[in-house]
C-alpha cells in the first residue's frame, strides 16, 4: 500500500496500520558486524487487535473491505517477495539472501532456494493475487502493514506460543472465555493475555516475552517489501482478529541504511549508533512508526568483546562472556513508547568517572534530601494515572523523592578529561533543578554519550539515554550546562509526554527550549537574581535575532506551528499517515519550532506569572505523563 507522496513536499510516510493491528511489544535478537557494517538477526513482534477493527467487528469484513481494494489498486504492478525457505518446525538461523526493498526480488541462483511446491513462487506473483487473494470466492486476505525501508528481509514466520512451557495459564484463561479450539485461535488468546497482564506483572510479563520469542515457528507467512513498507499476509486469513499476533522477522540491515550511522569515534576506533535520522528506526527493524502505536521492548544485542552496548532501556547492562569473543548485553523497558525513541550505540566508549569523589558526593546528598516545591505540592492527593497501565514512576513513593537519578558519562578516551571537568560535575546539579521545576524524573536512570564528531546536532533525548555533540565541551560550564539542561528536559516533554501528531513538534522543542532557562537558573546556584535575569534576557535577544532571521529567509510553509492545522492528529482509516515536510532536507537545520514555541511559552509565563506557570506545568505533567497530546 504505497503511498504517492509529491516529491517537491517531501512529506514522510507512517505506513502502518494501525487501526487493524497494534504492536505491543519488540523482542530484538541482533549481532552487530564492524566488519560487514550489517546488524542482522531477528525481532518478534507480539500484536493486539487495532481500534479500529474492534469498534466495527459486526461488520469487519466490510470494514476491512476498503482498505484491501484501495492497495489493490496502488499495488498493481508490483511482484511480492516469497521467501525461499524450507519451512520447519522450530526456528533457527537461516542464510540470508540480500532481497532488495524495491519490490523486485532477485533471481533464485540455484534450484536448492527454489523448494516451494508453488512452481509461481520462483518468479514473483503479481501484487493482484498477493494483496487481493480471490480464491475464496472473492473475499480477500487481511494485510498487516509496517514501517520499513534499507532492510534485507529474508523470512517472515508465526510464532508457536502455545509450545512455551508454562504458557499453559493463559491457555486456561483463554479457554474460560470460550474461545475457538483452533491452534491459531488459541495462540492469538494467549498472547491477548499476556499483554494484558497488570503493571504489577511486569517482571513476569517480560519472562514470558523472552520465553515467546524463542518458540519455534509454525509456518511461513508471504511478504513483500516496498520503498517505505514491509507488507505480510497469511493465506485465507481475511481479519486482522485471525491474523497470527505473533509473528518474527528475520533480517539484516544495509550499510547504506539511513537510521544508524557507520563511523569512528574521536580516538578513531569504529562505532555504530542511531543518529536521529528523519526516518527513524525503520531502517534498523520493521515496526510501527506512528507515535500512537505506543509499546515496550526487549533486546539481546550482541558485539566483538572491547565494545560497549549502550541503549535506551531501563537496566543498566552487564555483558555476558559467550565464545569465540563474543559480548552478549540485554536492555529492555516497561513504559509503553514510541518505536522512534528506541536508540543504541555500539563502541569503543569507557565510562568516566569522578576523581574528586567528595565533591560530587556532597552535591549529590544536598539535592536529594532537599524537598521542592513540586512534591510539596502533590505528594499527600496522588491522582490516578490516566496513561495505559505500566510501572510508573509518579506513583512509586522512592522514584517521588528522587531528586537525582543514577547517571553515568561515557566519552572516547581523548575526550574523558573534558567530560570529567565538565559534564560529570554538572549532570547531578542539571538533574537536580529539573527535580525542583517539574517533580518525579520519569525514567530510573540516565547515561550520557559523547558521540561521534558526524553527529549533526548539539544533543539528542531518548528513555534513559543523552546523546551530546563534542560541540559543547569546548564552550565550558555554560554551554555544556543549557545544552544538558534541554536534553534532560525532553524526558518530560517529547518522551514522557509526546507529541500525538509528530508535525507538532514545538510540543517537545518549545517546551525543551523554555525549560532549558529554567532549569539552568536553578543549577547555577552561585549566581545572584540580577544575573540570572540578564542572563534570560541576553539569551531571548539573540533568539529572537535568530528567529527573525530563519523566517526572513525560509519558506513560510516550513514555519508554521501547526503544518496540517485543522488536520492535525488525523490518521486514514487503516491508521496510515504522513508527517509533513517530514524528508525536506532544510527542515533538520531549522529552529523555527524551538523558537516560536519559546517564545508563545514564555508570553504566557510573564502574562500570568512565572511561578503560577509553572505550577501549572507540573499539574499538566501529573495529568499527561505516558500519554499522547496535541496543541489544543
Amino acid at each position: 500500500m504505497e503511498t504517492q507522496l509529491d516529491p517537491m513536499k517531501d512529506d514522510l510516510p507512517l505506513m502502518a496500520n494501525t487501526s487493524y493491528m497494534l504492536v505491543k511489544h519488540y523482542v530484538l535478537d541482533l549481532d552487530v558486524d564492524f566488519k560487514s557494517r550489517v546488524i542482522e538477526g531477528s525481532i518478534v513482534l507480539f500484536f493486539e487487535t487495532g481500534s479500529q477493527y474492534r469498534k466495527t467487528s459486526s461488520t469487519d469484513q466490510e470494514c476491512c473491505q476498503s482498505q484491501f481494494d484501495e492497495t489493490c489498486k496502488m499495488r498493481a504492478s508490483e511482484p511480492c517477495h516469497i521467501p525461499m525457505i524450507n519451512v520447519s518446525t522450530c526456528s533457527s538461523k537461516p542464510e540470508y539472501n540480500d532481497f532488495t526493498v524495491s519490490g523486485k526480488e532477485e533471481e533464485a541462483t540455484s534450484d536448492e532456494n527454489s523448494n516451494h511446491s508453488n512452481n509461481e513462487q520462483a518468479s514473483g506473483i503479481s501484487s493482484s493475487k498477493d494483496c487481493c487473494d480471490t480464491e475464496n470466492h472473492g473475499n480477500k486476505d487481511f494485510l498487516l502493514v509496517l514501517d520499513c525501508c534499507d532492510l534485507s528481509v529474508l523470512k517472515v514466520e508465526e510464532v508457536d506460543v502455545a509450545a512455551v512451557p508454562g504458557i499453559e495459564k493463559f491457555a486456561r484463561s483463554a479457554k474460560l472465555t470460550g474461545v475457538s479450539k483452533e491452534p491459531e485461535n488459541l495462540r492469538n488468546q494467549i498472547i491477548h493475555e499476556l499483554v494484558n497482564l497488570p503493571a504489577d506483572h511486569w517482571k513476569e510479563q517480560q519472562y514470558y516475552f523472552t520465553h515467546c520469542s524463542q518458540a519455534p515457528g509454525c509456518g511461513e507467512l508471504l511478504f513483500t517489501t516496498g520503498t517505505w513498507s514491509l507488507e505480510i499476509r497469511k493465506s485465507g486469513i481475511q481479519t486482522p482478529a485471525d491474523f497470527p499476533h505473533a509473528i518474527r522477522i528475520w533480517y539484516k540491515t544495509k550499510p547504506e541504511g539511513r537510521s544508524v550511522a557507520w563511523t569512528t569515534d574521536q580516538s578513531g576506533r569504529p562505532c555504530v549508533y542511531t543518529m536521529g535520522s528523519p526516518i527513524n528506526n525503520r531502517a534498523l527493524f520493521p515496526c510501527q512508526e506512528p507515535p500512537i502505536a505506543l509499546s515496550t521492548w526487549q533486546a539481546s544485542v550482541r558485539a566483538a568483546a572491547g565494545f560497549l552496548v549502550l541503549m535506551s532501556g531501563e537496566n543498566s547492562a552487564e555483558p555476558v562472556q559467550l565464545p569465540e569473543g563474543i559480548l552478549s548485553w540485554y536492555y529492555y523497558v516497561s513504559m509503553p513508547m514510541p518505536a522512534s525513541t528506541f536508540t543504541i550505540a555500539v563502541g569503543c566508549w569507557q565510562e568516566v568517572k569522578q576523581q574528586s569523589f567528595k565533591q560530587t558526593a556532597a552535591i549529590e546528598t544536598n539535592t536529594v534530601l532537599s524537598l521542592p516545591s513540586s512534591q510539596a505540592d502533590f505528594r499527600w492527593h496522588e491522582e490516578i494515572c490516566g496513561h495505559v497501565d505500566y510501572p510508573c514512576r509518579f506513583q512509586n513513593p522512592a522514584a517521588r523523592l528522587q531528586a537525582v537519578i543514577p547517571y553515568r558519562v561515557f566519552a572516547p578516551s581523548c575526550l574523558m578529561e573534558r567530560c570529567e571537568e565538565y559534564l560529570l560535575r554538572l549532570i547531578p546539579q542539571c538533574l537536580s533543578a529539573a527535580y525542583t521545576t517539574l517533580g518525579t524524573h520519569p525514567f530510573s536512570r540516565l547515561d550520557v554519550l559523547i558521540v561521534p564528531a558526524n553527529f549533526s546536532s548539539l544533543g539528542m533525548a531518548s528513555p534513559h539515554i543523552i546523546f551530546l555533540s563534542q560541540s559543547v565541551l569546548p564552550g565550558g560550564r555554560h554551554l555544556v550546562g543549557t545544552r544538558l539542561c534541554h536534553e534532560i528536559a525532553h524526558a518530560w516533554f517529547g518522551l514522557a509526554i509526546g507529541a500525538r501528531d509528530w508535525t507538532e513538534e514545538w510540543i517537545s522543542e518549545g517546551f525543551a527550549t523554555f525549560l532549558e532557562d529554567i532549569f539552568w537558573a536553578r543549577a547555577q546556584q552561585q549566581l545572584s537574581h540580577d544575573e540570572i535575569k540578564g542572563q534570560r534576557e541576553l539569551k531571548a535577544l539573540l533568539r529572537w535575532r535568530r528567529l527573525r532571521d530563519e523566517v526572513q529567509n525560509s519558506e513560510e510553509e516550513l514555519q508554521v506551528l501547526r503544518p496540517k492545522r485543522e488536520n492535525t492528529g488525523e490518521l486514514s482509516e487503516s491508521g496510515a499517515s504522513v508527517v509533513k515536510y517530514g524528508l525536506k532536507a532544510e527542515k533538520i537545520f531549522m529552529q523555527v519550532h524551538y523558537l516560536k514555541g519559546y517564545f508563545l511559552l514564555r508570553s504566557l509565563a510573564r502574562t500570568i506569572g512565572e511561578a503560577s506557570y509553572l505550577a501549572s506545568l507540573r499539574k499538566f505533567v501529573l495529568k499527561f505523563h505516558g500519554q499522547l497530546v496535541l496543541s489544543q
